[in-house]
């Protein structure tokens, strides 16, 4: 049984008190045909925050980002976004509203240059100068956009790609970047960068849900962090507590014997 302890479980809750809740899923089932892969998931994110979803393959992870962006509408429950709630909407209703979902696949356009594959993001705007901005900023964060701005996408290493598709939901001014297995595929400098990148856009003020297989890096860079195990959000707490933690890490990081004996624990949901 999965636990935390009661310490830090009454410290998150009195934190989270004081937080802006953004993004708020209530008993939200959802799944393909007629088989549920979400099973009355319960998550909420606060503002400016970054939550690492962890668990083993099947649990449901990568269906909570479709879930949020609208690729998959739920079954039952509430999906709150800024108090709405957002459930059955539309992809693009929701990249209006400020969610942007980049998937595990690549998305960058090979054959096009880095530059042209940024523009792209700016499609749905009419303002040039709204735009600038927004390239100026996506350049302060990424400098990489600048470097290679005149590089074929499709030239460049999967960490570096992987930068230039970060930098391209700025041109959107996300309040909500789903992050989907950001770091498959890379080798551990590029798998560094992109951690690092993703930290550059929450201290830009950017939220970010990020799903990732690798447990420790993905808790290494987050705030938050919740464990999903069939379907179900077991755990939820500071990603700290839960990278130190013995029994979380036998589960689920790797650790082959408990490092400390159990403190006294609390489960959560």
């Amino acid at each position: 049984m999965l636990t935390l302890e009661i310490e830090e479980n009454m410290n998150t809750q009195q934190t989270s008190s004081k937080a802006t809740v953004l993004l708020q899923l209530t008993n939200v089932i959802a799944g393909y045909g007629s088989g549920m892969v979400l099973k009355g998931v319960d998550l909420t994110l606060n503002r400016g925050d970054i939550m690492c979803l962890i668990g083993p393959n099947g649990a449901g992870k990568s269906t909570v980002l479709k879930t949020v962006s609208g690729l998959l509408p739920p079954k039952e429950g509430k999906v709150m976004f800024e108090n709405s709630d957002i459930a059955g909407q539309t992809p693009k209703e929701n990249l209006r509203r400020g969610i942007v979902h980049v998937p595990q696949e690549r998305s960058l356009f090979p054959g096009m240059t880095v530059w042209d594959n940024l523009l792209m993001g700016g499609y749905l705007i009419r303002s040039r100068k709204v735009i600038q901005d927004r390239i100026d900023e996506a350049a302060h964060i990424f400098p990489i956009i600048t470097q290679r701005r005149n590089t074929h996408a499709g030239s460049l290493s999967g960490g570096e790609q992987k930068q230039v598709e970060l930098a391209r939901t700025l041109l959107f001014d996300p309040k909500l970047i789903l992050l989907d297995e950001p770091s498959i595929g890379l080798d551990p400098k590029s798998r560094r960068l992109v951690f690092e990148a993703i930290r550059g856009l929450a201290t830009a003020g950017r939220t970010i849900l990020l799903v990732e297989q690798n447990a420790r890096s993905g808790l290494a860079a987050a705030d938050q962090g919740a464990i999903l195990e069939t379907g179900l959000v077991r755990i939820t707490g500071a990603a700290a507590t839960l990278l130190e933690d013995p029994e979380v890490a036998r589960l689920y990081l790797g650790a082959s014997t408990m490092t400390r004996p159990p403190a006294k624990t609390q489960q959560e949901n």
